[in-house]
């Protein structure tokens, strides 16, 4: 059975899971999440702006940015859309760690997400960031007896 949410319900899932930033729908109207759907929502019906892929919005944001010269996470979602609500069992998310001239350094691929199985902002974060590598001592230089 699926598990049909409408804007304020698909809003409150997301946020609840950390992703409560700054967000791209379908490459424009950036804003908060439910300001970004909702101005695209309405580009759209005034036929102003159509959804690239049918049935389905593309939502982009950047889930880690500390400035220019730092490595990022970028968040790129596909959610199914139809008639009014949002359908989060047929999802997908891509994730980008990108180094500050935006060379990839890892990447991950989610699919077929549901309400309950899209990761939380620090499990997706996790996904693409690396494992900090064990420091082994530098020997003590010098003579010995």
């Amino acid at each position: 059975m699926k598990l049909l949410l409408d804007l304020d319900a698909l809003v409150k899932t997301l946020t609840d899971k950390g992703y409560d930033g700054y967000f791209h729908t379908e490459s424009c109207c950036p804003g908060k999440l439910k300001d970004s759907i909702s101005g695209f929502l309405q580009t759209w019906e005034n036929d102003t702006n159509a959804p690239l892929s049918p049935n389905y919005l593309h939502l982009s944001t950047y889930l880690e940015w500390n400035g220019e010269e730092r490595p990022k996470v970028e968040c790129n979602m596909r959610v199914r859309y139809e008639n009014g609500k949002f359908d989060l069992g047929d999802t997908e998310m891509y994730l980008k760690r990108t180094d500050r001239y935006g060379h990839l350094m890892k990447e991950s691929k989610l699919t077929n997400l549901t309400a309950s199985s899209v990761p939380t902002l620090k499990e997706a974060i996790a996904q693409v960031s690396e494992k900090p590598k064990e420091e082994i001592a530098p020997r003590k230089k010098g003579f010995r007896m």
